[in-house]
């Protein structure tokens, strides 16, 4: 999946950067991705550490790690429920199809008409399995991962849900079909949460706390609105041409809040390892990082650069840059 800020080509540089500094053995340690988005971190981690405590505050994001972080056996009957669902005939009068399809009359077009046909087909089956106790939890979060990261694949947008486009793009005329959103097995119990990071770093505690928030005023839940409104399949009166509902908001997002919740964060985490992936085009400098975390504990550095992420046009774009500054700060408690 597309996503801004996502840590996937930073990987090797995460990775090395956290083995250097806790050493080569994590066999026996709490990992904690409290900004969890798609999960990509917590993921690379989650065969080689004891147990992974994963959150975020976005819903897609919670059932994306669920799924991801939280399955851990294999997923009873997946062939057969996910071809089930691929065979469905499709109904008429669906949510996504009538508020963010051309079909549905609003002028939307997030998706083909028949992909939001369809994306409401299998949401309203997997609900129905769900109520009717005919699916667990671990399926029923696998099945919708299924589904997010599927109908993402044909989503006529530019990477983020921000805005759609005005003519379907190649990617969005093809079929959706409903592909198993795999996860690695393992024996180990991971927790997922769907919680105000500030709040919930109050009740857990473990050895590594890795810290991805959002760098800019975007919020993510409008851009990814669309995601949260497919988990979520709950009903509300879509606003304006993007169709956005009423959404929530994070302090990470905001240059007149962002000091005091990032502190708040440091102040209440127990962990002794602490790692921020953040970069240049945040909305904290390196000098603001270093003035808080330096209070709590031994502080360092590393950094790297890299393409950064463009989800507008060239031409539309505020960053001029090509290439972006990663900063990985690093606090040991």
């Amino acid at each position: 999946m597309n996503y801004i800020g996502s840590k996937y080509r930073l990987l090797n540089f995460i990775k090395s950067s956290i083995y250097a500094t806790v050493g080569s053995d994590l066999s026996e340690k709490v990992f904690s991705d409290i900004f969890a988005g798609t999960g990509i971190v917590g993921r690379s981690f989650k065969q080689e550490v004891k147990q992974i405590i994963s959150n975020d505050l976005e819903y897609y994001s919670f059932v994306l790690n669920r799924n991801y972080i939280g399955n851990c056996s294999n997923i009873e009957n997946q062939k057969e429920l996910i071809e089930e669902l691929n065979r469905l005939s499709l109904i008429e009068d669906g949510f996504i199809y009538g508020n963010y399809c051309l079909g549905g009359g609003t002028g939307r077009q997030y998706f083909s008409d028949e992909n939001g046909k369809k994306i409401d087909t299998i949401r309203q089956q997997i609900r129905k399995w769900k109520l009717a106790d005919d699916i667990n939890d671990d399926q029923y979060y696998f099945l919708l991962a299924s589904l997010l990261e599927s109908a993402d694949k044909v989503a006529n947008t530019a990477s983020v849900y921000g805005a759609y486009l005005k003519h379907l793009k190649k990617s969005a005329q093809k079929k959706l079909i409903l592909e198993p959103a795999v996860f690695d097995v393992g024996n180990n119990r991971h927790v997922v949460y769907n919680r105000n990071s500030n709040e919930l770093i109050k009740e857990i505690s473990g050895d590594i706390l890795y810290l991805d928030p959002p760098y800019n005023a975007r919020q993510y839940g409008s851009n990814y609105h669309i995601l949260n409104t497919i988990a979520k399949y709950d009903d509300f009166i879509p606003k304006g041409k993007t169709g956005l509902p009423d959404y929530q908001k994070s302090k990470y997002c905001s240059k007149n809040h962002i000091l005091t919740e990032f502190e708040d964060l440091i102040r209440n985490a127990k962990f002794k390892y602490i790692f921020l992936s953040y970069n240049n085009e945040g909305l904290m400098s390196v000098d603001d990082v270093e003035g808080i975390m330096s209070k709590y504990g031994k502080y360092d550095i590393v950094t790297t650069r890299y393409q950064r992420f463009k989800a507008d046009k060239d031409e539309n774009r505020n960053h001029k840059a090509d290439k972006t500054e990663e900063y990985l700060h690093i606090l040991i408690k």
